[in-house]
C-alpha cells in the first residue's frame, strides 16, 4: 500500500474509533462496572478510552505509516504571541459560535442537549473531573483532528482548503452524539477556525490551550448558572 493509502486508512481508522467511542464507550464502561446510570467513575473511565485511542493512532503512524505523528513541524513563538493567539481564537469562537447559535434558534426551536443535561450533576463542583475532561478533549481532539487528520488530508489532496473543510466536518459529526444541530454546527465552526490557524501558524499548543479554555469556562458556568439558560459549544 502506498503512503497516501496508509494516510487514508489512518484517517478512516481515527474517525471510526472516535465515533465508536462517542457512541459506545460509556455504555461499555457501564456494562463492565455493573453500575447503571451516569456516575463520576463511569464517565472518567469513558475519557480514558479517548487516551487509548490517541495511543492507537500514535502506534499506527509509527508502525504502519512509519512516519512521525505530526507531519507539520511545530513552530515556536513568543509568550506574547501565545497570549494574543489564545485570546483572539477564544473570542472569535465565542462570538462566532454565539451568532451561529442565535441563527439556529431563530429558524429552529431547539431544546438543549439531553446528554448535556444528564452530565451536569456529575460535573457540579467536581473540579478534578472538569479539568480532566477538558484536558482530555483539548489534547486528544487537537492531536487527532488537527495534528493527525488535517495534515494527512492535506497530503492526500494537496489542497489545504479541502483538508480544512473535511477535518472540520468530521469534527462536527463527532459531536452529533449530543443530539442537537447546534452541537454539530458549533464544533464545525470552531473546527474551521482552529484548522485555519493550524495551517497558518503550525502550532498545536495554542489550539490545545484555547480548546481547554473554551470547555473549562463553559463547564465552570454550569456550576453557577442554570444550564437551561446556557448556549454552550
Amino acid at each position: 500500500m502506498s503512503l497516501t493509502g496508509k494516510y487514508a486508512v489512518g484517517i478512516l481508522l481515527t474517525f471510526v474509533i472516535l465515533a465508536a467511542a462517542m457512541l459506545y464507550s460509556f455504555p461499555a464502561v457501564t456494562t463492565l462496572t455493573g453500575v447503571k446510570g451516569i456516575t463520576v467513575t463511569n464517565f472518567f473511565l469513558s475519557r480514558i478510552v479517548l487516551w487509548i485511542i490517541l495511543i492507537i493512532v500514535f502506534l499506527y503512524s509509527f508502525c504502519i505509516e512509519k512516519s512521525v505523528f505530526f507531519l507539520k513541524e511545530e513552530k515556536k513563538y513568543s509568550a506574547a504571541f501565545y497570549i494574543k493567539a489564545v485570546l483572539s481564537l477564544y473570542f472569535i469562537c465565542l462570538i462566532g459560535g454565539g451568532i451561529l447559535n442565535a441563527v439556529i434558534l431563530f429558524f429552529i426551536e431547539e431544546k438543549i442537549s439531553t446528554k448535556l443535561l444528564n452530565l451536569v450533576l456529575i460535573f457540579r463542583n467536581n473540579y478534578f473531573l472538569v479539568i480532566f475532561t477538558c484536558l482530555t478533549a483539548a489534547i486528544v481532539e487537537e492531536f487527532l483532528m488537527r495534528g493527525y487528520v488535517q495534515s494527512r488530508l492535506e497530503k492526500i489532496y494537496n489542497n489545504p482548503t479541502v483538508a480544512i473543510v473535511i477535518s472540520s466536518v468530521l469534527f462536527g459529526i463527532l459531536h452529533s452524539t449530543y443530539g442537537t444541530i447546534s452541537q454539530v454546527l458549533g464544533p464545525f465552526f470552531i473546527g474551521i477556525v482552529f484548522a485555519v490557524f493550524y495551517k497558518r501558524y503550525s502550532n498545536i499548543k495554542v489550539l490545545i490551550i484555547c480548546h481547554f479554555m473554551i470547555d473549562f469556562i463553559a463547564m465552570m458556568m454550569m456550576n453557577f448558572i442554570d444550564i437551561k439558560h446556557l448556549s454552550v459549544f
